[in-house]
């Protein structure tokens, strides 16, 4: 039996509830066949891992299904990357999602732009519904992101007042995800042999998040840094002895 949730006004009416997915469904999206979007996917996710964001009891995934049930037929679409603040249960796997009934619904999804005519932006009602009308209208998430990684081009919206309404980044060019405390904003470099557009996320004070490479450069040139900085002060410690004894004093006392 179907409990209703909430209802939205349409050409039809809709009936909205919650309930653990069937073992057997099938989810309506097909896998990721652009081998660029799973890189894209765990790059954002890779940066928020380091800069420990990441706690045991959120939900961090890439082409995962979201569930919902719509006029009595279960519903499951898989956004290229989520995030959930808070779920109900902690559990090693997970094959998809309902939110109110198994936790908090999304804080953001994002869709990196493909080229299956537009269904980012598709508004349709009728089952199955479109992404843009599920995330919007049914899940009611917050901030969905729509990401061209072809192009570099970032358009986030915002929930207000029911809709999503468009909004236009910072003077660097950021988001402010305030739910997260991180801007997010546009990139473009190499990992892992991939050159181009990425989505990356940056801390209150601006500094962009590091991937592990980036960490790893880091380290290694602090690393010299020290390196250069004890060859110096070995050198002038030289130069030093070299003339206290041109000059007859015993360096000996030297620290």
């Amino acid at each position: 039996m179907i409990t209703q949730i909430s209802e939205i006004k349409s050409p039809t009416e809709l009936v909205i509830s919650w309930e653990a997915l069937p073992d057997d469904f099938q989810l309506e999206d097909e896998p990721v066949e652009n081998t660029g979007q799973p890189l894209l996917a765990g790059a954002l996710r890779e940066s928020l891992e380091i800069a420990g964001f990441i706690q045991p009891q959120m939900l961090i995934a890439s082409n995962f299904g979201l569930c919902a049930t719509l006029d009595g037929k279960f519903i499951a679409k898989a956004p290229d990357w989520l995030y959930i603040p808070a779920v109900k249960e902690i559990l090693p796997e997970r094959k998809s999602y309902t939110p109110n009934l198994e936790g908090d619904i999304p804080t953001i999804v994002i869709e990196f732009l493909s080229d299956q005519e537009g269904g980012e932006y598709s508004f349709k009602r009728t089952y199955p519904p479109g992404k843009w009308f599920f995330y919007e209208q049914i899940l009611q998430v917050p901030i969905y992101v729509i990401f061209d990684p072809d192009g570099g081009l970032l358009e986030l919206y915002q929930l207000e007042n029911g809709r999503y309404e468009l909004k236009q980044p910072d003077e660097n060019g950021l988001h402010w995800i305030d739910a997260m405390g991180l801007f997010l904003g546009t990139w473009r470099g190499e990992k892992e042999a991939r050159t181009g557009y990425w989505l990356r996320w940056w801390n209150e004070a601006g500094n962009l998040l590091p991937w592990s490479v980036e960490k790893i450069a880091e380290e290694r040139q602090r690393a010299e840094q020290e390196r250069q900085r004890a060859e110096q002060e070995r050198q002038e410690k030289e130069r030093l002895i070299a003339y206290l004894k041109s000059q007859g004093i015993d360096p000996s006392n030297l620290p």
